[in-house]
């Protein structure tokens, strides 16, 4: 009997589908003289700087006598809060404790990767938690390879779930552009060029076309009405020649490049402090992208050491947002001590002392969230759990502290 052909595809059919799926992100909250942080009391913790991911804030919140009185301090508790407004967030949580030794033995509580009964867990509001009152007996982490040097480091995974649809489109399918790819060729391999840049002891060659289109700075210095079109070469000043080079990549790729493609493959400086050139390089040539693009970098890239550095740049290139996010990062009472002994905050002190009055307002105002954020009541966080080292479940608790004791 011959078997039934399998019908062809039809241009006219369509179809659909929705796609759930986490937007994952992590942050590492280390902990410094943790000896020093015990007997603060149940309920009293310390809280990392908050962190983004999925369109929400999130804090890590440690309590070193526990989250609990009754537990009398025989346990540490961790738990993971939703530090922004928003209402039935689901999401995935991974908590990794450290091993400080090379055995690389962390301890690692995870929901990802694993099915989950119930699915993801939901917090209400801001102010929900998920996280383990009994995370660890206080007497096991002491004697454990965890401390190291009175320190503990964990790393904390937020996967928020998002949903999406998608839907047939017919048609011929279209690959991303390759124009940045196309004019970086361009630019390397100097076909065509009619400008030189003198900047100090090097020379690049460009063309002032396409740097008219990127830049109003150089379209009123070719194409204006003091500019000169015949324009052969131009003395740069002030600015490095591997930031200029970095710059000019920027203009033909709109793509920051790495250090490695300006500076060789030993580079004489970080990719921050590079980063942080480019910055008011970009702001000099009014190239408002890849002003953005340094801004955001920088907030990646930022730690107490070059915290200061970065917002002075803010304040004097006017950027708001990365003055705003140096501010917060700064005012962390983590931060503040180990900011304060650098070079660049003393640099900081003495050249913008307004600004120390801008960092006691923040620093009032950092103090007040977290305070508020305190303040909700315990019957409002959404997960608790069992101590990890007797392999307890974990446990969620709905707003009428109703149990219910999940599979792990």
């Amino acid at each position: 009997m011959e078997e039934p052909k399998e019908e062809p595809w039809d241009s006219s059919s369509s179809w659909s589908r929705s796609v759930s799926e986490t937007v994952n992100g992590s942050h590492e909250l280390t902990i410094k003289g943790y000896s020093l942080s015990k007997g603060m009391g149940a309920g009293r913790y310390i809280t990392s700087d908050t962190f983004s991911v999925g369109g929400y804030d999130w804090a890590v919140y440690f309590y070193p006598d526990g989250k609990n009185p009754e537990d009398n301090s025989v346990y540490v508790s961790v738990f993971i809060a939703l530090a922004s407004e928003g209402t039935d967030v689901r999401a995935l949580f991974k908590l990794t404790l450290l091993d400080q030794t090379s055995k690389g033995n962390h301890k690692v509580h995870s929901h990802f990767d694993r099915p989950l009964e119930s699915g993801p867990y939901t917090l209400k509001y801001r102010g929900s938690m998920w996280g383990y009152k009994r995370f660890f007996k206080r007497s096991v982490l002491e004697n454990s390879e965890y401390l190291k040097d009175d320190c503990l480091v964990m790393h904390c995974t937020v996967g928020v779930v998002k949903t999406r649809f998608e839907r047939s489109k017919h048609g011929v399918v279209v690959p991303a552009s390759d124009m940045g790819k196309d004019f970086k060729d361009l630019f390397e391999s100097q076909v065509g060029c009619d400008i030189v840049f003198k900047v100090k002891s090097e020379c690049f060659k460009a063309h002032k076309l396409i740097l008219a289109a990127r830049s109003p700075v150089f379209r009123a210095q070719f194409y204006g009405l003091v500019g000169d079109p015949c324009l052969e070469e131009v003395v740069v000043e002030d600015i490095e020649p591997f930031i200029f080079k970095a710059m000019l990549l920027f203009i033909y790729s709109d793509k920051i490049p790495e250090i490695y493609e300006v500076m060789g493959s030993i580079p004489m400086c970080s990719y921050t402090v590079m980063v942080q050139h480019l910055l008011a390089a970009a702001d000099l040539y009014n190239l408002d992208r890849l002003k953005m693009l340094c801004e955001s970098r920088l907030c990646e890239e930022m730690n107490t050491e070059t915290v200061a550095t970065t917002l002075s740049l803010a304040e004097q290139h006017h950027c708001p947002q990365l003055k705003a996010i140096c501010l917060k990062f700064i005012a962390n009472s983590k931060n503040l001590g180990a900011v304060m002994q650098s070079e660049a905050f003393l640099h900081l002190k003495d050249s913008c002392p307004t600004m120390l009055m801008e960092l006691l307002e923040m620093f009032a105002s950092v103090d007040h969230s977290s305070s508020l954020l305190l303040s909700r009541k315990r019957s409002v966080s959404s997960i608790y759990g069992q101590d990890l080292t007797d392999g307890g479940a974990a446990e969620s608790v709905n707003p009428n502290s109703r149990r219910i004791r999940r599979r792990t």
